[in-house]
């Protein structure tokens, strides 16, 4: 038997290579497993931090919402952006200990191999590491300002695309086009600096490595006198290649550090910004004085939270109370004393507040526009800051709370119960601004309240829903949401009142829940819903509203004014002790006090809305349709549906995506590009095996030496001649070492520039070409696109494109050019291998293939899991005061934590598949080293290679193993991330507004239109080609200066019109004609510019005040006062600081609704056109202030034309004409005397009903 001894065995080249074999699977076997638990373990950190944010989002304080302090947007950057930073980081943290181990070990393995001169290799590197790590650190800070002119451009177009129908109207669009290309422009600034640094951190990767090379073999050979053997020249090759690694994951490292702590700190103001209420007592803690004027918590399923609270409430004995007039009951709901209540500044905005809402009856507020009627309501729901005063609510019987799940709704009598399970605390309660949650009809109206069969019908019928559920397309099983963007405004607010009147609460408030209906349903609801359904359940019940005929149902009626309360009490109280106010209030009103005069046509069903719907569903499924037929041609006609042809399919790259975003980067650089990066690559192959060609050179050269010279004169010869050989040599290799390293930098410098410059190029013009396309499309585009879907091109897809193609382009092309020019050399060293190299490359191709389909389909996945995971968070900061009043709050983290927990697996997964392919392709890198060894060895015995062309193969396969799997990853990515380029395609192709017309700008006589005569003859108008007429044959004549009235039921075609007078509709037949201008033919900037339209959403844009009159600022001051003061609004304005020139928030949430409506006149008034048109302008604003207005409106436009489209007929009954529509026809027109002293006529029916 014959033992080895180690040292032999270990001589054997061939048990050698095997052992590199394994040291390489066990190596990446164990990096491998090492990942998947950082990942998991960051995976569970985001989870946690969603968890974080969301609960301190359910505790904001409504300022700062509505104060402008903290925005939408900046919430969904929270929820985004930093905890998925938070995450890498820690996806990366190991390697800040991992690395340095790595790096000292390289320079000692070095030091040992090549002695000194590895230092300077090493010294290289280390200087230039604080380099990287300035560039790194810039890149940070770049990153950070391109976020904020990123987030401002997205707040611009976020508030373009919802007011784009005003912009349209008022032809603003170029200009608020031009606000966003600037803010566009600041970022592409900030993104040039960006793509700089990333450039120069690109190059100092790919370049430091040769400049460490170079610099230890140069000084080798001066400190040496001569080149070091194969053997260790190629060890120390490797090594440094080893030591790249680390050094580029340090620079990373450092940036995600530098990255997170930004992200930490965005997370920590978030955290300590303000909240509502003290929570303390909630707990139990301390005695109860309901001072922050908060509710205690009751949730809709944890009994035992509130069973504390009840025994606290028991002890708690009621302040001394003046003394009860006989009518009031000792039963009350809800009382103020001495409130005084502030939304964040220091002055009070409600003051003074001493009311009582009665258990069990109707209470109504009424006052003018802006007096506070909404935030008396929000301040009962404890949402105000309380500067002092208190609030209390009545304290709970005892028997109430302890029953909850089994209610039985029998219609007759209430069980007991029934009466108990009334959660007390929960307060139904309707915004003015309707809030919707992206769920089915019925979700939104049970509201996570148990399904009742009985009490859901009436709802819907108090309400009046069901003709508009009918119309959709899977009846309340139909999703609304995307904040309820395919309904229209009443629609959406019906669906609100009706989840209030679900609930089963005591305490319902509805803020102003009738102003977007029309007459009629607004009967419908006050009559079927609030006195009948609310009634007979003994709710109690708040209302806010405008339509003081409700008055006579109240049963107690707060009216308020500037902020405090004027009156209290019930409607005779008020009769009696305030004649003046009730005059007043009578004035208004003008009617008797009848009860309401049912209308005797039942024609309510025919709404404009469920017009609108009607026609949005059909053409999104017209579009739907066109868009599936796309894809199916798309993909090739295969019926076989196996899985191999589907993944062929699927895995076929988008090569003309990608062609389309080289094209729009123009092709220079494309070229640029390419002709660099093969020229990098093959300086590379050439340093190295230049390299390999001078250590074998001086090899053979020393054995030739010794062979020539004889036995006798041996050392003397020899060293003589080894020496001048040797330095010929060096002479000879060194100087093109020098220079071919030169250019190898050089190079790499040139192509990081030229990718990053292409991306920007193209992002550029991508996005030049979209915000065009998109602000010039026809109106008829928004109706049937959802906003979040542009928003998406804008913010996601933009991003994308700006700033992730162009590295992933960058590593790919880098990847594939080095693992292609490493199987070159190793084919060139030992052509042998290729032989194996056939069977890896099939291996390879199927691996890479099926990695990329179920990549796809798992960023898919994800990105479909968080979708609804950030509008979770949207919808409940936009809903936040109606959750908190209902006090589902539990309801609302339950199904964030069960969205999170769905994203976080669809994560773990892709990052489980993305360790299945290194794995995979980590293991076959190692079977091509084993391959590439075995194969030098069996060539070797046939001494074919030198042994410095060994060395640069088995150097070059080791690298195969890096760059293999990001080959595949970077192939998948760039798939995932062209889908944002074809996103943003697909919507280039959107057919513009055509804007010349077919008369030039300088045919259209200055001043026109000057009479404002008006010819309708025989006008048809469609929002579509495919959809029925809207107008049928419309014939009118409005004389010049007249006032005319538009009126039918809602959807009789009578917002249409407007819109035709506008050019905003497919006008298929007929004409306008204006002055003697058919409107057709004008361009439409021109034909915009000259009318003026008031909408019915008031809409106003972030900016001052003066912006949002006059954006084109041609104006002067005067002029802009001048409307303010018709519009009523001179003294708020004077009173605001700035005047002016003050802030307004988005959206205009720092006014009241009523205000932004009378905003949108004063902006009507400041261009002077002879031609207005009123489309329902003061549908949510008070009768006083609306009475002012029509006076004004008749004298400040008394030469002009002023077409008024009417929801309220009163309005229209001063009009020199009125003309009465029926779908899509003139139904009747003419005086308003003459068309009442028809009794049966359509007009006076609406008369008698509006009385």
């Amino acid at each position: 038997m014959y033992f080895m001894p180690v040292t032999q065995l270990l001589r054997h080249s061939s048990v050698l290579a095997v052992l590199l074999f394994l040291a390489l699977v066990l190596q990446r076997t164990f990096l491998q497993a090492s990942y998947y638990v950082t990942i998991e373990t960051g995976i569970n950190l985001r989870g946690a931090l969603l968890a974080m944010i969301y609960n301190k989002i359910l505790r904001l304080s409504t300022s700062n919402m509505s104060m402008g302090e903290m925005t939408l947007g900046q919430i969904n950057n929270l929820v985004a952006i930093e905890t998925n930073q938070l995450m890498w980081f820690l996806f990366l943290c190991p390697n800040l200990w991992a690395m340095p181990v790595q790096i000292v070990m390289g320079v000692i393995l070095l030091h040992y191999l090549m002695g000194r001169s590895a230092l300077v290799g090493a010294l290289v590197i280390v200087l230039l590491a604080p380099v990287q790590y300035l560039i790194a650190t810039k890149l940070a800070d770049t990153q950070k300002s391109t976020l904020d002119h990123s987030t401002d451009r997205l707040k611009k177009t976020t508030e373009i695309l919802k007011g784009i129908k005003l912009l349209k109207l008022y032809a603003w669009e170029n200009i608020f086009c031009d606000s966003v290309e600037d803010t566009r422009d600041k970022e592409l600034t900030s993104l040039k600096t960006f793509a700089l640094y990333t450039s120069m951190s690109i190059f100092m990767n790919a370049a430091i490595p040769i400049a460490a090379v170079l610099a230890t073999f140069v000084s080798h050979v001066l400190i040496d006198d001569h080149c070091p053997e194969p053997s260790k020249a190629f060890a120390a090759l490797a090594l440094f290649h080893i030591l790249v690694t680390p050094l580029f994951l340090l620079s990373t490292v450092v940036r995600f550090a530098v990255k997170a702590l930004v992200s930490v700190q965005k997370l920590g103001e978030f955290l300590e910004s303000d909240e509502i209420g003290d929570d303390s007592w909630r707990n139990g803690d301390m005695p109860v004085s309901l001072e922050t004027c908060k509710k205690p918590p009751g949730q809709t399923k944890a009994i035992n939270r509130k069973q504390p609270l009840r025994y606290q409430l028991e002890g708690y004995d009621p302040p001394s109370r003046r003394t009860l007039r006989p009518h009031e009951t000792e039963d009350v709901a809800v009382k103020v004393n001495n409130g005084f209540f502030t939304w964040g500044s220091n002055l009070s905005t409600l003051s003074d507040i001493n009311i009582r809402i009665p258990t069990g009856q109707l209470t109504m507020m009424v006052g003018q526009v802006g007096c506070g009627k909404s935030s008396l309501l929000l301040a009962m729901l404890g949402e105000m800051q309380t500067i002092s005063g208190k609030v209390f609510w009545s304290k709970l019987p005892d028997c109430e709370m302890l029953h909850e799940g089994n209610i039985s709704w029998s219609e007759g009598e209430e069980p007991v119960e029934d009466i108990r399970s009334k959660n007390r605390y929960s307060v139904a309660y309707a915004t003015q601004k309707s809030w919707l949650l992206n769920a089915t009809v019925e979700d939104n109206i049970t509201f996570g309240s148990p399904f009742n069969k009985q009490r859901y019908k009436a709802v819907i019928d108090a309400c009046s829903l069901q003709p508009d559920i009918d119309l959709l397309p899977f009846g309340d099983q139909t999703e609304i949401g995307e904040r309820g963007i395919n309904l229209s405004g009443g629609q959406r607010q019906r669906i609100c009142v009706a989840r209030a009147l679900y609930q089963n609460t005591n305490l319902v408030f509805l803020d102003d829940p009738f102003s977007a209906l029309d007459i009629h349903l607004s009967d419908h609801l006050m009559q079927e819903g609030i006195l009948k359904f609310l009634q007979d359940d003994k709710r109690t019940v708040v209302l806010v509203t405008h339509k003081l005929q409700y008055l006579i149902h109240a049963d107690w009626i707060i009216a308020m004014k500037d902020g405090s309360v004027l009156r209290e009490g019930t409607l005779k109280d008020i009769q009696t002790h305030d004649v003046q106010l009730y005059e007043h209030w009578k004035t208004l009103m003008n009617r008797q006090d009848t009860e309401l005069e049912k209308d005797p046509e039942p024609d309510c069903q025919t709404a404009l809305e469920r017009k609108t719907l009607r026609r949005a569903f059909y053409s999104r499924e017209a579009k739907n349709q066109i868009d599936d037929e796309d894809e199916e041609e798309e993909e090739e006609e295969e019926d076989d549906d196996s899985m191999s042809t589907t993944t062929n399919r699927r895995s076929k790259i988008p090569w003309g995506v990608c062609w389309r975003y080289l094209s729009s980067g123009g092709f220079f650089m494309v070229f640029l590009m390419v002709f660099s990066k093969l020229l990098k690559h093959s300086v590379m192959v050439a340093i190295d095996y230049w390299l390999a060609a001078w250590t074998s050179a001086d090899k053979t050269n020393s054995s030739r030496a010794v062979r020539d010279s004889g036995p006798g004169n041996l050392t003397g010869n020899l060293n003589l001649s080894f020496a001048t050989e040797e330095e010929k040599l060096d002479q000879y290799y060194m100087p093109v070492f020098i220079i071919l390293c030169g250019a190898g930098i050089l190079l790499c410098l040139v192509t990081s520039l030229s990718v990053e410059f292409l991306g920007l190029s193209a992002a550029t013009n991508l996005h030049h070409n979209l915000l065009n396309k998109i602000i010039h499309a026809p109106i008829r585009f928004f109706d049937i696109t959802p906003l979040g879907q542009i928003l998406n091109r804008f913010s996601a897809d933009t991003n994308i494109i700006d700033q992730h193609i162009p590295p992933t382009l960058e590593s790919l092309t880098r990847s594939s050019l080095l693992c292609l020019s490493a199987i070159g050399v190793i084919a060139f060293v030992t052509p042998v291998s290729l032989v194996a190299l056939v069977p890896l490359a099939v291996t390879f191709y199927f691996i890479q293939k099926y990695f990329r389909v179920a990549s796809k389909d798992l960023q898919d996945l994800d990105d479909s899991t968080q979708l609804p995971l950030l509008c979770h968070f949207s919808e409940t900061a936009e809903g936040l005061t109606t959750i908190r009043a209902f006090r589902h709050e539990a309801r609302f983290k339950q199904r964030m934590l069960e969205l999170t927990d769905t994203n976080n697996t669809a994560y773990l997964f892709l990052s489980a598949a993305n360790r299945w392919l290194e794995v995979r392709t980590d293991y076959l890198g190692a079977v091509i080293v084993l391959t590439a060894a075995i194969a030098s060895i069996w060539s070797f015995d046939y001494s074919i290679p030198s042994g410095g062309l060994v060395g640069l193969g088995l150097t070059y396969a080791l690298t195969v193993t890096n760059y293999l799997n990001w080959v595949v990853r970077n192939l998948a990515d760039l798939e995932v991330q062209m889908a944002a380029v074809k996103k943003v395609n697909s919507f280039l192709t959107t057919p513009s507004e055509d804007y010349e017309g077919s008369m030039g700008v300088s045919q259209v006589p200055e001043d026109w239109p000057s009479q404002g005569e008006i010819k309708i003859q025989n006008l048809c108008v469609r929002y579509d080609p495919q959809l029925k007429p809207v107008l049928k044959h419309v014939n009118a004549y409005i004389n010049p200066g007249q006032k005319v009235g538009i009126c039918g039921r809602t959807g009789s075609g009578k917002s249409s019109l407007s819109l035709a007078f506008f050019n905003m509709v497919d006008m298929f037949e007929g004409k306008i004609i204006i002055d003697d201008i058919d409107i057709c033919s004008l361009p439409l900037q021109t034909l915009r510019s000259r009318l003026s339209i008031i909408l019915q959403d008031p809409v106003l844009f972030s900016g001052s005040i003066r912006f949002n009159l006059d954006p084109e600022r041609t104006c002067t001051d005067d002029r802009l006062w001048e409307a303010l003061e018709i519009a009523q609004l001179k003294n708020m304005v004077k009173a605001l600081p700035g005047g002016l020139d003050a802030v307004v928030t988005e959206g205009g949430e720092n006014f009241s609704v009523g205000q932004r409506q009378l905003f949108c006149l004063a902006r009507a008034f400041v261009r002077k056109s002879s031609i207005l048109i009123m489309d329902e302008a003061t549908a949510s604003i008070d009768m006083a202030t609306e009475n002012i207005l029509q006076k004004v409106v008749m004298t400040a436009f008394a030469d002009r034309t002023v077409v008024t489209i009417a929801h309220r007929v009163h309005t229209i009954l001063t009009a020199d004409l009125v003309i009465v529509m029926k779908r899509g026809n003139i139904l009747e027109s003419g005086r308003p005397e003459e068309l009442l002293e028809q009794e049966d006529g359509m007009f006076a029916s609406f008369v008698r009903a509006d009385m």
